[in-house]
């Protein structure tokens, strides 16, 4: 049990670090404008510097592709569209548990609006026993819980894909959008050998595929976003030196003992702010800022066509980071469908996406669904005349607690 007396006492403590805090973030926000409105006079220029020392930068930089000082107010939706979204939710493996299995539960919603069509909230289970799923992972050092989460995020493209062709297919007319919670660039990839990725990577870009031939844009939501990517971009203005070449110019020293912070190069002057907090003082709500090109190495693998923009939005409550694949980027039409039905469904949610939230909700698995699920799967065990069917010792002690 916490004992809140104790944790109050050393709050207490926490105070002046803050005002420190609250004041150097004061100084990094006025530095990163003054870079901003010198980045917008030399954006052409800059943009070249990354392209020709993008091999000795070390940092992560995206790439504007419209004016640095766009701002777009977004229109409203029309009455008649549609919004799908799936998310997903999962019971781990546990060793101590009757049988080691897991379950991935998809959450699906689509919500029609102006169409006099009736809503879709379902979700779709799957359960996992055989080894060749439980133990594929282990031949490249993953765990059975990494690998569950990894097959989550295959499962909700898949079902998406799957969802919108099902509703395309009911009604071509009215706009239509597909939605997912968080970013569309699988970071977790990047430490992943290949033999991995091609089992993860190629089903999600496949589902992608489908949702360009339907013609229904995809985005991702992110809701409080810890980015720096588009900042970063500021750092080509903020350089000291000639030219950007991170390797020549700012080489990696290594901490000495007892250093618990890195030290920074001549251009982090504005870190670590992020890019939220920074375009909450640009956008007005209902705007949407430049649109951006993601430089994240992992894209390499995703081709042209579904790598990864975005912009920042500001959709009232907060500013949210928008995530697109280059196909829905790149068609100034389906931009603007996505963006207006985006908006529409954060204002239908009172600051967050009505369709995200619901699908959510779908696929939620709480602890009472944990403990009929294995309820359920010891009685047909003890049906199928399996002996010795039961939790370990340990999970039993911790169910019936005395404390």
């Amino acid at each position: 049990m916490l004992d809140l007396n104790k944790v109050s006492q050393q709050l207490a403590g926490t105070i002046d670090h803050l005002r420190e805090e609250a004041t150097a973030a004061r100084k990094r926000m006025e530095r990163a404008e003054t870079l901003f409105l010198q980045a917008c006079q030399q954006q052409d220029a800059l943009v070249k510097a990354q392209k020709r020392w993008r091999d000795r930068i070390w940092f992560s930089a995206a790439t504007p592709v419209e004016p640095l000082d766009t701002r777009v107010l977004l229109k409203a939706p029309p009455k008649a569209h549609s919004v799908i979204a799936t998310d997903g939710s999962q019971i781990a493996p546990n060793q101590h548990e009757i049988a080691y299995c897991y379950l991935l539960n998809i959450g699906r919603v689509a919500l029609h609006y102006g169409q006099n069509r009736q809503p879709l909230l379902d979700s779709i289970p799957e359960v996992f026993y055989r080894p060749e799923d439980l133990y594929v992972s282990r031949q490249w050092g993953i765990r059975t819980e990494e690998w569950m989460g990894y097959r989550r995020t295959v499962a909700e493209a898949t079902e998406l894909a799957e969802l919108a062709v099902s509703v395309r297919l009911q009604n071509r007319k009215p706009p239509m959008l597909a939605m997912v919670d968080g970013s569309l660039i699988y970071w977790f990839l990047e430490n992943l050998p290949n033999e991995a990725i091609d089992r993860i990577l190629p089903p999600m870009l496949e589902a992608w595929n489908r949702l360009q031939l339907a013609g229904v844009p995809l985005l991702g939501y992110l809701s409080a976003s810890r980015s720096s990517e588009a900042l970063h971009f500021l750092r080509f203005q903020a350089c000291p030196f000639d030219v950007p070449n991170c390797s020549t110019n700012c080489p990696y020293v290594a901490p000495e003992e007892g250093e618990v912070v890195l030290k920074r190069s001549p251009c982090q002057v504005a870190e670590p702010l992020r890019d939220t907090i920074f375009w909450a003082t640009q956008l007005q709500p209902g705007e949407r800022g430049c649109l951006w090109k993601s430089s994240n190495p992992i894209l390499n693998l995703y081709g042209d066509r579904q790598t990864v923009y975005f912009c920042y939005v500001h959709v009232g409550s907060e500013i949210a980071r928008i995530d697109l694949p280059a196909w829905v980027a790149n068609n100034p039409d389906l931009l603007d469908t996505a963006l207006s039905l985006m908006l529409g469904q954060v204002y239908k949610g009172y600051g967050y996406p009505v369709t995200l939230a619901e699908a959510h909700n779908q696929a939620v698995v709480r602890g009472g669904d944990r403990h009929r699920f294995f309820a359920l799967l010891e009685r047909q065990m003890i049906e199928a005349g399996l002996q010795n069917v039961g939790t370990s010792y340990k999970e039993a002690r911790k169910r019936r607690s005395i404390a």
